[in-house]
């Protein structure tokens, strides 16, 4: 009976390593006493996650509003037009997700009955609904911002291959399925990004000033996906060759897990920082340009919730499905928006506006799904 007892106890710590949720906590009659005791024993990160994501936004725009040289310090070295310091956080916030990937599985996931109608249902959210939607919702709000307008136009076009892999796993997805949508999704965004900027910002908005080529759009994927997936992929092979399955899964998973939050919160950081002045100068156009992201973020979100849940999806699947439409790249809008207009423009002021207002309302959907999910299977 003791080794019974303290079996659960290391599958519950293992679970919680492995940011899995029991499955049976919703469904027994004490369920909720269970869902409790697993909450007092997440991390306080992990506990109080929407708390130091506001936390660091805050703080992050008052330093660097206040704080002399901060912009200057934080731009000191740049790749493809984003920040160094940015593009670190990037990486160690998406490396602990890619290591717990089973990239051995993605051939069977593939080949799963049903595989091709939800990969075919992602690429028309991500690149047919998405941006005609946002650029729709941008020239409804903002008809007398054109500058405004272009950059919001940018972000609905950059299709998510980083954050969306931290919302997944903070939302308990498919953290298969969703490293297969994010390669379709990277692959795509070499192939598709000019021509559909082009299509929108040039053909239906008459815009003038963008230029953007294929190899810079390559660069941003094969930097911000392709170096924590590498690194990812290697670490698997090497260290679960090394020591076995076990010890990765419930000694290096657990060690490395911590990690991706902790470069969320650094990255929002670093990012407000660096934009502090032009936030605060610029609050009135910026309270006008989150009219469009919020509305684009739960329209695409929750109108991807009800055609899953009419098409009967499971849940893991379900949430990557949504996650992965409503998510954006805002580090190649932003990267693109400074290329072709300046870092200081009104372009990669609304861009940098992106994440301002998706990394609140995404923490806010994770929060509403996981709430749903515990209400009972049929969510």
């Amino acid at each position: 009976m003791e080794n019974s007892s303290a079996e659960r106890k290391q599958q519950l710590a293992l679970d919680i390593a492995d940011g899995n949720d029991p499955s049976d906590a919703a469904k027994n009659p004490d369920g909720r006493t269970k869902l409790q005791g697993l909450f007092k024993q997440l991390s306080l990160l992990d506990r109080y996650l929407y708390v130091w994501i506001f936390i660091a936004m805050a703080v992050s725009i008052i330093f660097g509003y206040y704080v002399k040289g901060v912009k200057k310090a934080f731009q000191v070295a740049e790749i493809t037009s984003v920040s160094l310091p940015i593009a670190i956080g990037l990486w160690v916030m998406m490396y602990p997700v890619l290591c717990k990937v089973q990239y051995g599985m993605l051939g069977g996931v593939l080949r799963q009955a049903g595989s091709l109608k939800t990969i075919s249902l992602s690429v028309v959210l991500n690149w047919i609904v998405g941006p005609a939607l946002m650029t729709g919702l941008a020239w409804a709000t903002l008809p007398d911002l054109p500058d405004f307008r272009t950059g919001v136009i940018l972000v609905g076009i950059a299709r998510c291959i980083a954050m969306v892999l931290i919302w997944n796993d903070l939302a308990k997805g498919d953290a298969d399925y969703c490293a297969i949508l994010v390669a379709i999704n990277s692959i795509l965004q070499i192939i598709l990004f000019t021509p559909v900027a082009l299509l929108y910002l040039k053909v239906v908005s008459r815009g003038k000033g963008f230029h953007v080529s294929s190899w810079t759009v390559a660069k941003s994927v094969l930097l911000f996906l392709g170096v924590p997936l590498v690194a990812g992929v290697l670490t698997r092979l090497i260290l679960m060759n090394a020591f076995g399955r076990k010890w990765y899964e419930s000694k290096f998973l657990r060690f490395i897990g911590p990690w991706a939050l902790i470069g969320l919160l650094y990255t929002i950081f670093v990012m407000f920082s660096i934009q502090a002045h032009q936030i605060v100068d610029n609050i009135g156009h910026v309270v006008r340009v989150a009219v469009p992201l919020l509305l684009y973020f739960g329209i695409l979100f929750f109108g991807s919730l009800g055609i899953c849940r009419w098409l009967k999806v499971p849940y893991p699947l379900m949430v990557t499905q949504c996650f992965t439409a409503a998510s954006n790249n805002f580090e190649l809008a932003i990267a693109v928006a400074v290329g072709s207009f300046g870092i200081d423009s009104t372009q990669a002021l609304a861009a940098t506006i992106g994440p301002l207002i998706e990394v609140p309302v995404l923490l806010l959907f994770v929060y509403i799904v996981g709430f749903f999910q515990r209400k009972g299977p049929s969510v």
